[in-house]
């Protein structure tokens, strides 16, 4: 680690093994053996009596990172069987200084049914999502749940490259070729009606 380019991290994140020359300081925590980041900054190492002590510090302004239960907008980019895999671009109206990266799990795609979800008629490549964050158990990658009915598939596109429509919770509809294709459509309450929910 040179000191003219700091390392930034994540919360969460693995820093180095933890032994005795190298040991947790200021915004980290040691566990099995390792040292982790408990806050997003850049990392900090203060030599003394010939140990190294792992610090983070925050930066001067506030480092905005995904963390557990925010609504996140992410755009699709691989699908498996199994989940799909994307890029975390804002954390509810703010968008992100980077894209973080973020994983779905076939189990997480809906709150009923799970072992009948398909990723394929759920979500595609190039697909913007609303996903909600669950807790972290990986640095680096933010796992997301779309198991609820307000969240899902916001904004696709056809295999044709023309914008889609919903037409139901279930497809999306092709504004030009009127093709169907299956998806997992958020339930997108409109601004009008969260103005009257207020308002009473």
């Amino acid at each position: 680690m040179s000191q003219s380019e700091p390392l930034v991290c994540l919360p969460g994140q693995r820093l180095c093994l933890s032994d005795p020359t190298h040991v947790s300081g200021q915004g980290t925590y040691e566990r099995q053996g390792y040292i982790y980041s408990t806050l997003a900054g850049t990392v900090d190492i203060v030599e003394k009596d010939d140990v190294k002590i792992i610090e983070v510090h925050s930066s001067g302004k506030q480092t905005l990172v995904p963390t557990q239960g925010d609504i996140v907008t992410a755009q699709i980019h691989t699908i498996t069987q199994q989940f799909c895999k994307c890029h975390i671009k804002c954390v509810g109206d703010k968008v992100l200084g980077r894209p973080y990266r973020g994983i779905l799990r076939r189990e997480d795609v809906r709150a009923a049914e799970k072992d009948r979800v398909e990723i394929y008629k759920s979500f595609r490549p190039g697909d913007v999502i609303l996903a909600r964050v669950l807790p972290i158990t990986e640095a680096h990658t933010y796992q997301l749940s779309t198991a609820e009915n307000e969240l899902g598939v916001v904004t696709a596109h056809s295999e044709h490259g023309h914008l889609m429509v919903p037409i139901s919770w279930t497809e999306m509809q092709c504004s030009k070729t009127f093709v169907k294709e299956a998806r997992k459509v958020a339930k997108v309450v409109p601004e009008s009606v969260h103005q009257e929910l207020s308002e009473n």
